[in-house]
């Protein structure tokens, strides 16, 4: 080229070549089967790398957005090195292009360590999207070195060459993007299950009792709806399963392993409960725990079928992405509502939330027991770690005796008067006897609690306040059914849950 296109130029040729580049290995995943997705690939390695207190941090900043949140980091970061090899390019052809093929072979390398993809697939997949995003690169380059070359102003030849392929590059990501997601079957999996109609079963949950919930503007409902249903894992894209196609192994330490196929496990008799799910990341007071009615296959009968060896003192859960969590033998043979779910509220397990099947056990932290897209069940002796063991979370987690306040809502503004301060207390297993609130630096006052449902799913409670004109200081905390009171040492949230009584401000204004 004997002239160079301009910096700016330069670098937008950089961005357009990597992102067609990405659409290409995007689309290849969707299309084929073994071929992993390199931007995924890349996420799964950051939150396998960082530290255990990098990961506590973005939990607690981000929430649920932790996820959206690292994908457009990585989006970021890959049109930021688009472009400084745009310019890189610009000066030097050869080394911009090397460049390019090194940094994709460094999103190989992570596709590499996905455990059930081809490792010869994800290398040609990479190769591929290297390879037009290079010739795109170079197209690009020499459109904008010629837009520069001619002297007859905008609108001519040149320009509307340079517009059309970067058009066409632009195109090309976006038809990757699109592709992958239309091809990697979640349309398809949601008629799949549109089509699931789940058994009755031989266990219902029975009728909600009159003054279960008691419906106050801006409390919690008594069962979230699964949309709202909060979502921790370490899933960056939601694996899509064809319930037809999967399978789930009871293997291990175990007298007779054995394989159900969905058909297999949907025909066995199938309990529901109504169960309080808590993530040991929530904060004292915070939204990442909820309760849903839960319908499965109870854990202990799948056991007493396998037949438990001496020393099979853990389960460990597999997830079809290679998560794990591993909790006590002997929760799953006591705690009969410990099941392999297959349906929430009602209807078949959301994609989000593990179909076709995941498990559930009341009383512990999602990190040691609520594995996600059941691949299999696994007893081992308790020296076997689940994922989020070695990265600085104890290995036992039963979820602590909690409380929060919903409303008011902290930080809120409100009208002097009768308010009702109300919220939802939990501990499953061991049910909710009482809560009580304290005003400033009043005394604790008896808080009325909703009918009872179940000892393992969260209760709500309300106290009719008679607020009073300035700034004010609202406490809670929780009893639960043996009689222990929530605990008003603050602790955060690693290695085992946060603990504290939740503490909110308000404004009441005349």
């Amino acid at each position: 080229m004997a002239r160079r296109a301009p910096a700016g130029r330069a670098a937008l040729c950089g961005l357009l070549a990597a992102a067609a580049g990405i659409g290409v290995v995007e689309l290849a995943a969707g299309a084929v089967d073994g071929v992993p997705s390199l931007v995924i690939s890349v996420g799964d390695a950051v939150i396998d790398s960082v530290p255990g207190w990098l990961e506590r941090a973005a939990i607690a900043a981000l929430g649920t957005n932790d996820k959206p949140v690292l994908l457009a980091s990585i989006g970021l970061v890959a049109a930021l090195l688009g472009a400084g090899t745009g310019l890189l390019a610009r000066r030097s052809f050869v080394a911009g292009a090397v460049a390019f093929v090194l940094i994709t072979a460094l999103g190989v390398a992570a596709g590499l360590a996905a455990p059930d993809d081809s490792a010869v697939l994800t290398v040609l997949a990479g190769a591929l999207g290297a390879a037009v995003g290079v010739a795109i690169l170079y197209h690009l380059l020499a459109a904008a070195a010629a837009e520069t070359r001619a002297s007859d102003g905008p609108g001519t030849t040149g320009r509307r060459n340079f517009l059309l392929l970067a058009g066409g590059a632009a195109a090309v990501a976006v038809i990757g993007g699109v592709g992958s997601r239309l091809l990697m079957g979640r349309e398809r999996l949601t008629e799949l299950r549109a089509a699931i109609r789940l058994p009755v079963p031989v266990r219902p949950a029975g009728p909600v009792p009159a003054g279960a919930d008691l419906e106050i503007s801006g409390l919690t409902p008594l069962f979230v709806p699964n949309e709202e249903f909060y979502r921790i894992d370490t899933a960056l894209r939601v694996p899509t399963i064809d319930p037809d196609e999967w399978r789930l192994e009871i293997r291990g330490m175990v007298d007779n392993p054995f394989t159900l196929t969905y058909a297999e496990l949907m025909a066995m008799p199938q309990i529901e409960a109504d169960i309080t799910l808590s993530c040991v990341s929530n904060e004292v007071g915070g939204d990442l725990v909820g309760n849903a009615r839960w319908q499965g296959v109870p854990l202990f009968r799948l056991l007493e079928r396998a037949g438990l060896q001496e020393g099979a003192t853990q389960l460990v859960g597999r997830s079809v992405d290679g998560f794990t969590a591993g909790f006590p033998t002997v929760t799953a043979l006591d705690v009969t509502e410990a099941m392999v779910a297959v349906g929430m509220n009602g209807e078949p397990l959301p994609a989000e939330h593990g179909f076709p099947a995941r498990l559930v056990v009341p009383g512990l932290y999602g990190y040691v027991s609520a594995t996600k897209w059941l691949s299999a069940i696994e007893l081992t002796d308790w020296d076997v770690d689940g994922y989020w063991i070695p990265r600085g979370w104890a290995k036992e987690g039963p979820i602590k005796t909690s409380t929060r306040i919903d409303v008011p809502g902290p930080g809120r503004t409100i009208t002097a008067g009768e308010r009702p301060i109300a919220g939802v207390a939990w501990a499953p297993t061991r049910g909710i006897e009482g809560v009580e609130v304290r005003i400033d630096d009043g005394p604790w006052q008896s808080a009325t609690l909703a009918e009872r449902l179940d000892v393992d799913c969260w209760r709500q409670w309300y106290l009719p306040w008679d607020a009073t004109p300035g700034a004010h200081v609202i406490t809670a905390r929780a009893t639960d059914g043996l009689g222990e009171v929530q605990t008003d040492e603050r602790t955060p949230v690693a290695p085992d849950g946060a603990s504290g009584y939740p503490v909110i401000e308000v404004v009441v204004e005349d």
